[in-house]
């Protein structure tokens, strides 16, 4: 049976308290959404080495999210809709559905012109798509960005450090006051 994960809106804003099932992909399908999406980067000029094209969802990971900035919004759209195909509306959480014990769900409603769709908040589509590439990615996308903010700083430290006169050569406050 593939993952699930039901999310609940927390922030302050329209969706607040609105819950969403995320569910996973089958693997043929992530497969194909990871190799369109490196495609599009190649595409885009960001080089992919023959690694990433391999490694597939975890590949995109290894170029780095931010490699994304360079695609053509044309490129990204269609990728950026499927990753939304995966989620869906929770009217009511306590509902299950007797056969996979998930919550009973429904498409999600789009906009129109009558109505506002389930979706109100722009970081209401930023969070569920954060928590559709951590359930297909095993791991918390975000977790992994601060993580990688936190090693370049610790070696942009290490640089500065190493680039730095030793401490007897800097003079003293003391030396300064005087």
């Amino acid at each position: 049976m593939r993952k699930h994960k039901v999310v609940t809106i927390e922030a302050e804003g329209r969706d607040k308290g609105k819950s969403f099932l995320i569910l996973e992909k089958s693997a043929f399908d992530a497969e194909r959404w990871a190799i369109r999406a490196l495609l599009a980067l190649s595409k885009a000029g960001v080089e992919v080495p023959d690694e990433a094209m391999q490694a597939g969802a975890l590949g995109i990971l290894a170029m780095g999210l931010d490699a994304f900035r360079m695609m053509d919004f044309e490129d990204a759209e269609p990728l950026l809709e499927e990753m939304l195909a995966c989620v869906h509306f929770v009217p009511n959480p306590a509902d299950k559905d007797p056969m996979t014990g998930r919550p009973m769900t429904r498409a999600l409603m789009q906009p129109t012109e009558a109505n506002d769709g389930d979706i109100e908040e722009v970081s209401t589509l930023l969070k569920l798509r954060g928590e559709a590439l951590e359930l297909h990615l095993g791991f918390s996308v975000a977790a992994v960005l601060f993580n990688m903010v936190e090693m370049a700083a610790r070696i942009s430290s290490l640089q500065n450090s190493s680039t730095s006169p030793p401490a007897a050569d800097q003079p003293s406050p003391q030396a300064d006051a005087a």
